[in-house]
C-alpha cells in the first residue's frame, strides 16, 4: 500500500462543457421496494485474493482477476468456469470487458496492461509504459480505447488497435486507484490515495474538474453514474458519496459498511430498483436505497474482506469476491423482484 501524503495543488479546472443537470432527489410517495438477493453460486478456483469481478456487457459471463496472476471467465447461467487466461507475471488488480464482450483488458503488478481475446484465451496486446503497478483499467464505450491508472501516479490512454499509448496524464500525487470513462466516452474520472477525484477530457487530457471534500480521505473507487450526470466515490473513511460534479457538491452519502484499508468497488444497480452496492471489510455486501440512503439489504457469507463487486447489466444479479481467508466469488440472485432490463432513468 502506498503511503498517504497530503494532496498537492492540481491543474486548473475550467468550466465543464455541459450545463448542470437538474436532479430529483426527493423520495417517491409510493411504498419503496426492497431487494431480496439470495446466494445461488459459490465459485472457487483462484488461490489468492480476488481483486475484481466484472459482468460481460451481454450478461452471459463473469470475469475475475486475482493476485494469483490469473483471469478466470465464468458462466453466469451455470456458475461453471469457461476459461483461465494466463500470461501476467505478477498479480492482477483489475479486469474490464470491451462493449462487445469479446475482449478483456487486465491491470497487473507486472506494470503491464494486457488485452485478451476471450474466445481463444490468448493475449492479443501487451501495453508497456507504466513504471509501477497498474492498478485499474477500463474501456471507452466504443472500445477503441483503454484507460489505465497506476501506482506511478499517471493515467495512460491506449489505442487498442495500434497498441500505442496515446496520452500520459500526470494525474495525481499518489497512486491512482480507479479510472472510468463517462457513458459517451468524452470524459475520464480518476481517483487516488491523494484524496482527489479528477475529471479529464479524453481527447485533450485536460483536467476539467477536481472534486475534494473537507478531509480528503483516501479515494478507493470512483465511477460515473450510467446517465453520466453524477460520480459515485468510495473512500477509506467507510463512506460512499454521490457527487454532482458540475456543482462540486455531494448529493448523498452512504454509510454502514467498513472500508478503512482496501480499495473496494462500489456500483449502481438499476435492474430491479435503484440501489448502491458495495463490499465491506467485515465480509459483507451492503445495498442502499439510492434516494433514501437507507440500508435495504446486507448479504452475508464471505469470510474475509469483499473487494470486488459487480452488478449485472440486465438482471437482478450481484457478483462479489473476497480476500485470502475466503477465496470465493459469490453470485447473488433476486428472482422475486421484477427486472426492468436495466433501464437507466
Amino acid at each position: 500500500m502506498a503511503a498517504m501524503v497530503s494532496a498537492q495543488a492540481g491543474p486548473s479546472t475550467p468550466a465543464l462543457p455541459t450545463s448542470a443537470p437538474t436532479v430529483q432527489t426527493s423520495e417517491q410517495p409510493q411504498a419503496r421496494l426492497k431487494p431480496k438477493y439470495r446466494p445461488k453460486f459459490t465459485l472457487s478456483g483462484h488461490t489468492m485474493s480476488i481483486s475484481s469481478v466484472k459482468f460481460s456487457p451481454d450478461g452471459k459471463m463473469l470475469a475475475s482477476a486475482s493476485a494469483d496472476k490469473l483471469i478466470k471467465v465464468w458462466s453466469v447461467l451455470t456458475g461453471q468456469i469457461l476459461k483461465t487466461l494466463e500470461g501476467h507475471t505478477e498479480g492482477l488488480s483489475d479486469v474490464a470487458w470491451s462493449s462487445d464482450s469479446a475482449l478483456l483488458a487486465s491491470a497487473s503488478d507486472d506494470k503491464t496492461v494486457k488485452v485478451w481475446n476471450v474466445d481463444t484465451g490468448l493475449a492479443q496486446k501487451t501495453f508497456k509504459a507504466h513504471t509501477n503497478y497498474v492498478f485499474c483499467v477500463n474501456w471507452n464505450p466504443q472500445s477503441n480505447l483503454v484507460v489505465s491508472g497506476s501506482f506511478d501516479e499517471t493515467i495512460k490512454v491506449w489505442d487498442v488497435a495500434r497498441g500505442k499509448c496515446l496520452r500520459t496524464i500526470s494525474a495525481h500525487s499518489d497512486p491512482v486507484t480507479a479510472v472510468n470513462f463517462s457513458s459517451d466516452g468524452t470524459m475520464i474520472v480518476s481517483c487516488s490515495y491523494d484524496g482527489l477525484i479528477r475529471i479529464w477530457d479524453t481527447s485533450t487530457g485536460q483536467c476539467l474538474k477536481t472534486l475534494e471534500g473537507d478531509s480528503n480521505p483516501v479515494c478507493s473507487h470512483a465511477r460515473f453514474s450510467p446517465n453520466g450526470k453524477f460520480i459515485l466515490c468510495s473512500t477509506m473513511d467507510s463512506t460512499i458519496r454521490l457527487w454532482n460534479y458540475h456543482t462540486g457538491r455531494v448529493l448523498k452519502t452512504y454509510t454502514g459498511h467498513r472500508n478503512e484499508g482496501f480499495c473496494i468497488f462500489s456500483c449502481f444497480s438499476f435492474t430491479g430498483g435503484k440501489w448502491i452496492v458495495s463490499g465491506s471489510e467485515d465480509g459483507k455486501v451492503v445495498l442502499w436505497d439510492l434516494q433514501t440512503r437507507e440500508i435495504v439489504q446486507v448479504l452475508e457469507g464471505h469470510k474475509d474482506t469483499v473487494l470486488g463487486i459487480a452488478t449485472h447489466p440486465t438482471e437482478n444479479i450481484i457478483a462479489s469476491s473476497a480476500m485470502e481467508k475466503d477465496l470465493t466469488i459469490r453470485l447473488w440472485f433476486d428472482t422475486e423482484t421484477p427486472s426492468n432490463g436495466g433501464v437507466k432513468s
